[in-house]
């Protein structure tokens, strides 16, 4: 079996991570019961023996997460692409969100390009139809354009530049992000279709991004942790 690797990062420095993490999923106000059950699976699995640290479910400051976090600008930048992933799970990117990433970016001493590509699709609203012409869901604002790839290029070969070197932020990963790609589905009010929601991967077109940072999260805790990771599956 291939040896256990240290972790990189300090208990201190994981607590102020997964707590900015939660702090963009709480952003928009939108945090549903599964979301909240990983919450309470990690501070119990992660962080139960530091029992001087704070609740995950602590909101945190951009001043106390950069104070935790040190200086390593490579720890900083790693930080900031989870949180952006975290932002774009569901596909929709909302101007709380986009605050937050900011005011973190600011207190770490970041200044990340891409982010106002991203930035710039809050202003977007078109409804998205499907190759077969139905009408899917329409976009809100903030819902990430659907070709948009001049706009979202740069934030793509960002995303695929986090690099996974810490077994808690790895474990974080694998549960927030869905092993498989959302089933579509049809909205049926009395026996009539009224929308058709797109599987994920269509919604966003950073899905590709989101899958790819999953897979480096389960290969770490495979092949250099030497961990089970079948319940990820």
């Amino acid at each position: 079996m291939t040896p256990v690797t240290e972790s990189l990062y300090t208990e201190v420095q994981i607590a102020a991570w997964l707590r900015g993490l939660f702090t963009v999923a709480w952003a928009d106000g939108n945090f549903d019961p599964q979301e909240q059950e990983v919450v309470q699976q990690l501070t119990h699995d992660e962080l139960f023996a530091e029992s001087n640290l704070p609740s995950l479910d602590e909101r945190i400051s951009p001043a106390e997460l950069a104070a935790a976090l040190g200086k390593d600008p490579k720890i900083a930048e790693n930080f900031i692409r989870t949180a952006v992933m975290v932002a774009l799970a569901d596909g929709i990117y909302s101007i709380t969100e986009a605050d937050v990433l900011h005011e973190f970016c600011e207190a770490l001493g970041l200044k990340v390009a891409a982010l106002d590509g991203l930035r710039a699709t809050l202003c977007h609203d078109e409804v998205i139809k499907g190759s077969d012409g139905i009408q899917q869901l329409p976009q809100k604002p903030g819902t990430l354009p659907q070709p948009a790839a001049d706009v979202l290029q740069p934030m793509r070969e960002w995303l695929d530049g986090m690099e996974v070197h810490d077994p808690r932020v790895a474990r974080f990963i694998c549960k927030m992000i869905p092993s498989q790609c959302p089933f579509e589905r049809d909205v049926k009010l009395f026996g009539h279709k009224i929308v058709h929601i797109p599987p994920m991967c269509k919604i966003n077109p950073l899905y590709d991004q989101l899958v790819g940072l999953r897979f480096r999260a389960l290969s770490y805790l495979a092949d250099d942790r030497g961990e089970d990771v079948s319940q990820y599956f």
